[in-house]
């Protein structure tokens, strides 16, 4: 048992609150225990100048964490002061959501979504990918509501989740405290079928074997779908079916 009293292979609670701001095309609302992440979607009528004339879509993404969403205050960022954690993780958001993407779909319009991590206590960039999923398909279903688009420009559902070894265990979803003692720390982002779309990880002590790597593996895929689930609660029964039917399946 870990110090919350979860199995190895057991995610934090996780709700997902879709539609939970007034203004965005599309926003949810994450918790995965007590990190919880803001994400909203805007809808913009253009694309970056490199897509220009393609007649192709872009999606893209921000991520920041409000001065007080640690233990201690962080400075806010701004123009002149950049961090460097910060953009890589929106880096990461922004190639994992083009992974299930249909960009012809989309018309030369770009989605912006924008991850507000409210509290953090670990998995931070994980719940931010998982709840602009959501907020994404949403903005989607908007537009095809509005008849911007024909199909919802989706090819597939998309999540991620931390996985790592502590003390010689295999956990799923590791909190701030489980993340700081990992000898071994992973971020996987797979998409409905199984299929990874991006892994990020590292030994912050030693090394680690492949049994150990398909072992972690094998666990994120469980979570992974577990948390596709909790998309499609939130999303709820019409938008799944309009979801699967441009994905062509279930996934």
């Amino acid at each position: 048992m870990r110090h919350d009293g979860r199995a190895s292979g057991a995610l934090r609670p996780v709700e997902i609150t879709r539609s939970y701001l007034k203004y965005p095309e599309g926003s949810a609302l994450i918790a995965m225990g007590d990190t919880i992440v803001l994400c909203t979607a805007t809808l913009e009528e253009a694309v970056p100048a490199f897509r220009k004339g393609l007649g192709r879509g872009w999606v893209t993404a921000e991520y920041a964490m409000l001065p007080r969403s640690t233990e201690t205050r962080s400075l806010r960022e701004t123009r002149g002061r950049v961090n460097a954690r910060n953009l890589e993780i929106q880096r990461l958001i922004g190639r994992s959501l083009r992974g299930v993407v249909d960009f012809s779909a989309m018309g030369e319009r770009t989605i912006w979504l924008d991850c507000d991590v409210i509290q953090a206590d670990g998995g931070t960039r994980t719940a931010a990918v998982t709840g602009s999923f959501v907020a994404l398909a949403e903005a989607f279903l908007m537009m095809k509501e509005r008849e911007l688009v024909e199909k919802i420009p989706l090819k597939g559902y998309l999540a991620a989740v931390s996985v790592g070894l502590v003390k010689g265990a295999a956990l799923l979803d590791l909190d701030y405290r489980e993340d700081v003692s990992a000898s071994v720390d992973l971020n996987v982002v797979m998409n409905g079928a199984g299929e990874m779309v991006e892994i990020q990880g590292t030994a912050e002590e030693g090394t680690f074997n492949r049994e150990q790597l398909d072992l972690l593996l094998d666990l994120a895929g469980a979570g992974i779908a577990e948390l596709i689930g909790k998309q499609q609660e939130s999303l709820g029964e019409k938008a799944v079916q309009l979801i699967e039917t441009a994905c062509g399946s279930g996934r």
